[in-house]
Parts: structure tokens; C-alpha cells; sequence
């Protein structure tokens, strides 16, 4: 069933303001994808922050020219029957999203992406980006290799510590 006018304006502006608070937005082929696959790719976004969003592409269109920074963006590559998922904290989210459930349902290709500051990113980019730790463990691995000095420290002295002891022991028993 086609939308009225007054609802493809309703679309238009979710998916403005969803370009507009989206870090990145990811944009993939899904033909082929069953709607089973494409529900069961919504659930696995939406527990990491990702919008997964089945939209005609004149609207998206119309979208990106109602938006300030990606006005000038590139929408020549938005052809065909194509998805669009959208995370609002994190880059690389809806990349490695999309990349893993490419993994078990092939039909899933990405065309490219849009860039908070403005840019679309081809499809190479975006494999690129889906292969990059996501936020949390970025941050986990700086406080491990901030830690890292302070366990040296701590178990060099607890070892010495394990030794005098032993030492005392060792006399207090002779």
C-alpha cells in the first residue's frame, strides 16, 4: 500500500533527524534477505544501539538534502533495494553489526556509509571500519595498558615480599 503524502513527510523527517544524531550511518543491499533475516538483524542491532531502518531511497534522499551537513553528500550510489542502520553513540556499531550478520546471510552487502562530518564512505571503508574493536573495548584496552605498569610494580613487590617472608620462616624453624 503507497503512503499519502503527509506520511512520506512523516518518514523524511525520522530518518532527518535519525542522519542527524547518527555517528555513522551504514547503508547495505539486502536483496534476497528473507523478512525473518532482515526482523532477526532489527534484534541483534537494537541490543547494541543500532537502528536498522527499510526505507525508499527518494525519501532518504530527501532526507540528506533537509540535512546541513550531508546536503553535499554523495547519493548516487543509493540504488536499489537497500537498508540503512543507524547508531547515535558509536562509529563503528552498525558497520560491525552489519558485517556479522553478512557472515551468515550473504545477501547483505554494504554500499557505504554516512559520516557525522558529512562524507560517504565507500563500501571498502566500511568494511574496514567493521573490522575495528567497537568503543568498549578500545576503552578496555587503554586502562589495561594504563594498569600495566602498576601490576609490574604490585607483583614485583609481592614477590619480594613472598621471599623475606619465606627467608623468616626458614630461620624461625632453624
Amino acid at each position: 500500500m503507497a503512503l499519502t503524502k503527509s506520511e512520506k513527510d512523516e518518514v523524511v523527517k525520522e530518518v532527518a533527524d535519525l542522519l542527524a544524531t547518527s555517528k555513522m550511518t551504514v547503508v547495505a543491499k539486502y536483496q534476497g534477505t528473507t523478512v525473518k533475516a532482515i526482523q532477526s538483524l532489527r534484534k541483534e542491532a537494537k541490543a547494541n544501539g543500532t537502528k536498522v531502518k527499510v526505507v525508499k531511497n527518494r525519501l532518504v534522499i530527501k532526507a540528506v538534502q533537509h540535512n546541513d551537513t550531508l546536503k553535499d553528500a554523495d547519493t548516487s550510489s543509493l540504488e536499489g533495494m537497500l537498508l540503512y542502520a543507524f547508531n547515535a553513540e558509536d562509529e563503528v556499531a552498525p558497520a560491525q553489526v552489519l558485517s556479522q550478520f553478512a557472515k551468515a546471510n550473504p545477501t547483505i552487502q554494504f554500499v557505504g556509509a554516512f559520516s557525522a562530518e558529512g562524507k560517504f564512505l565507500s563500501a571498502d571503508d566500511v568494511k574496514a571500519l567493521a573490522n575495528l574493536p567497537g568503543k568498549h573495548q578500545l576503552i578496555a584496552e587503554v586502562v589495561a595498558t594504563l594498569l600495566s605498569p602498576v601490576h609490574d610494580v604490585t607483583n614485583a613487590l609481592s614477590g619480594n615480599l613472598h621471599a623475606l617472608l619465606d627467608g623468616i620462616e626458614a630461620k624461625a624453624t632453624a
